[in-house]
């Protein structure tokens, strides 16, 4: 009975009223969603650009025009597609173009520098790139040949007015990256973006898709251990993903919503939490390119947003930010909380902040979006809540196939139409991630934590940031939780560094608020964390820096802190 505690599914008395255990989930291909929401919604905005809005039906048109451009350039079924592109309708565009040819999107994140794009570019075999004129750069030096490259500006979606202001949008963030010449589109397979939608008609090709067998995106893993690896999703993992959320959160409601577009669409949290969730169901999406506090603020208000989708970082931000309550963040339905670890103190911050609760979801890019959410109005911090329709999940220990006993902690593992059919020509890295027990296929995620008695689930950290004291388990993030508690702690991230007599010890690199730098010392700290944590978990060496490394989604980069300590 206490290996099946998982398979009982202790979750589902939480379910809120009206949400079903199981829901039948549509055999659709993802554009076949976007027809039909144009159908429904063609005089709606569907997207407000720096004040430059798109109806539905205006976006269709742009979608099918691009797309016959696409086939023209000799792009077929099965195709890889490299999008480096950075949020804007020029991206939302190239998604659903590319996937009603029959292609393969591979979305290349706008940070990445040569050989991290060189890599995703090789491996997934993509001959077409959509790109951000200001990013060819880097592919230049990392001497890639393409059939069709295809530049995009940031302005070309702006209103009239504000197109002599579109590299300001950009707010430094790449002022030091400048535009090819114009001389760049006389070499051959070079187009501008813009050229192609003005001269090709909207007849795009009918493509028999079949939903669940045909990849639609094959975005890369972030490469904390070795070189990132492709995941290969499904169409229907997609779709699956969208309507296990509408089912959970029925609060939205189709044609009625606005969202603010700020996280990174080469992301899932922007490409398919608010893209792909949000156009084909009627909701108007402000899209932010930059994601600087004051345009996500002011994108909110003119839109009048409904439901917002964040980073913990970005929040941390916010509830010191002066203009946060410009928003009125309490009449918003939902606001999700995701791509990392939220910080229990950043969340009671932004309860006493703004009179509104942070919603924690988890998923990771091997399971589309969203495996576990917590339920609106019953809400537990720390908590990434409960696995969502259709979806299971269990701890299991990290080194064998079998179950732990509820509340200790081991490997999260999940099962659900929304899994990743394997890695890209790596069947190798699936199969270390697969695992049958009882007949159910599980995925191993490689974060470790527990679910409690009424099945809620918590993570603590991943297995591989796992920090080894003589046998003893650290979790980075538990240190980090208690570091973060100091009142004079701005930010913080631990890792473990190989000590001979001990195996691992663990590192701080901790950034203090500017008023105490200076003035707060590394023995302080270890003093601090004395009250809360057992002698081998205090951190033996403290460093203050300026800035702790993020990802592109304001994870707290630990690899990036192992190689400056290597």
């Amino acid at each position: 009975m206490m290996e099946n505690i998982y398979l009982q599914k202790p979750w589902l008395k939480f379910y809120p009223p009206g949400v079903y255990p199981e829901i039948d989930i549509p055999t659709k291909s993802v554009n076949e969603l976007f027809d039909e929401g144009v159908e429904k919604w063609g005089k709606k905005v569907s997207i407000n650009f720096y004040g430059g809005k798109i109806t539905y039906q205006e976006l269709k048109e742009k979608i099918d025009r691009f797309a016959t451009a696409l086939y023209d350039l000799g792009l077929r079924k099965g195709d890889r597609v490299g999008i480096l592109l950075l949020n804007s309708p020029e991206h939302i565009i190239a998604l659903f173009a590319v996937l009603k040819v029959g292609a393969i999107i591979t979305p290349i994140n706008p940070m990445y520098v040569s050989s991290e794009i060189k890599h995703q570019i090789e491996n997934s075999g993509s001959e077409t790139l959509i790109c951000q004129d200001i990013l060819y750069e880097a592919l230049e030096k990392a001497g890639l040949k393409f059939k069709n490259v295809i530049l995009s500006n940031i302005s070309e979606s702006l209103p009239k007015i504000k197109k002599f202001i579109g590299k300001s949008i950009l707010k430094g963030v790449y002022e030091k990256m400048s535009t090819p010449s114009y001389n760049i589109f006389k070499r051959e397979g070079f187009y501008q973006f813009q050229e192609l939608i003005n001269k090709w008609p909207p007849n795009p090709p009918k493509v028999e898709i079949n939903p669940k067998e045909d990849i639609a995106f094959l975005p890369y893993t972030g490469g904390t251990t070795g070189l990132p690896k492709g995941v290969m999703l499904t169409h229907y993992n997609v779709v699956a993903n969208i309507f296990l959320l509408n089912a959970f959160y029925y609060q939205l409601e189709e044609g009625k919503e606005s969202v603010v577009a700020y996280m990174p669409f080469s992301h899932a949290s922007g490409q398919v939490l608010t893209v792909m969730r949000g156009i084909p169901f009627g909701h108007t999406l402000g899209v932010v390119t930059n994601p600087d506090p004051e345009d996500i603020i002011n994108v909110g208000v003119m839109n009048k947003v409904t439901w917002f989708i964040g980073a913990p970082s970005l929040f941390e931000i916010l509830k010191d930010y002066e203009k946060t309550n410009i928003l009125n963040w309490k009449k918003l339905k939902i606001i999700y909380c995701g791509a990392d670890a939220l910080h229990e103190a950043t969340a009671k911050d932004w309860i006493r902040r703004t009179g509104s609760v942070l919603t924690e979801m988890y998923g990771m890019t091997e399971t589309t979006a969203i495996t576990h959410a917590n339920p609106v109005g019953r809400e537990k911090i720390g908590s990434i809540g409960i696995p969502i329709p259709n979806t299971l999940a269990c701890i299991l220990d990290p080194e064998e196939d079998k179950y732990v006993p509820q509340g200790e902690n081991g490997e999260l593992c999940v099962s659900g139409p929304q899994v990743t059919k394997g890695y890209w020509d790596n069947p190798k890295a699936t199969a270390e991630c697969e695992t049958i027990i009882d007949g159910i296929r599980w995925w191993r995620t490689g974060d470790l934590g527990h679910m409690d008695e009424e099945g809620y689930f918590y993570i603590y950290d991943r297995k591989r940031d796992l920090i080894k004291y003589k046998g003893y388990r650290i979790f980075a993030r538990e240190v980090e939780e208690v570091i973060k508690t100091h009142p004079k702690v701005k930010d913080v991230g631990v890792i473990g560094v190989p000590d001979i007599k001990v195996g691992e010890i663990p590192k701080a690199y901790v950034v203090l608020e500017s008023d105490a730098r200076g003035k707060v010392s590394e023995t302080e700290i270890m003093e601090h964390c004395k009250e809360k944590l057992s002698y081998y978990k205090i951190p033996r060496i403290v460093q203050f820096v300026g800035e702790i490394p993020k990802t592109d989604v304001g994870k707290v980069s630990r690899r990036e802190l192992r190689e400056q300590e290597i």
